[in-house]
């Protein structure tokens, strides 16, 4: 794939293709306006190919456990359900500002190349079964106006590289 930077990566940015490099992991760079939900990645669907995921940050009832939840862009997520399978209590959205104290991240931004920014491994990581076929996937790289193109294998890669269990997930 072809690396592409339009702008100087920031610092959080940066950390994500130095890992990428260092394990010499392929990857793409798109950039593009901020996208805050999933629906808004309809329009860069076209310059990144393979599967866009939403990814939902998420917390149990005592705040005390996170867990990260990536789906397919267009799949439902229901958070009920999402406790009975991960064997939680009941779960809710993180805050801004748990989302700035644990991953260092404003909302739009999370994905799982954000939990190179977990550094108490606080967060459990689940990825649904149907994007892990093999398809290319796209994340952000900590900013939520650039994406990133990568191999299930260059993720997979990575997320062993800075010690997160990749759990899947059927939702």
């Amino acid at each position: 794939m072809k690396k592409i930077y339009q702008t100087e990566p920031i610092e959080i940015e940066q950390k994500i293709y130095d890992v990428l490099d260092e394990l010499s992991i392929d990857y793409g760079v798109v950039e593009h306006e901020p996208l805050y939900t999933a629906e808004d990645l309809n329009k860069i669907k076209e310059q990144a190919p393979g599967f866009h995921a939403k990814n939902l940050f998420l917390r149990n009832a005592k705040g005390n456990k996170y867990y990260l939840i990536v789906a397919g862009d267009e799949k439902a997520v229901n958070l009920k359900e999402v406790k009975k399978i991960i064997g939680s209590t009941n779960l809710s959205f993180a805050s801004e500002d748990r989302l700035m104290k644990v991953l260092k991240l404003v909302p739009g931004s999370v994905n799982p190349f954000s939990l190179i920014n977990d550094e108490d491994r606080v967060v459990e990581l689940y990825i649904e079964k149907g994007l892990l076929t093999g398809e290319l996937l796209n994340f952000h790289p900590n900013v939520n106006y650039k994406t990133v193109t990568i191999s299930l294998e260059g993720l997979k890669k990575y997320l062993n590289h800075i010690g997160v269990t990749l759990n899947e997930i059927e939702l």
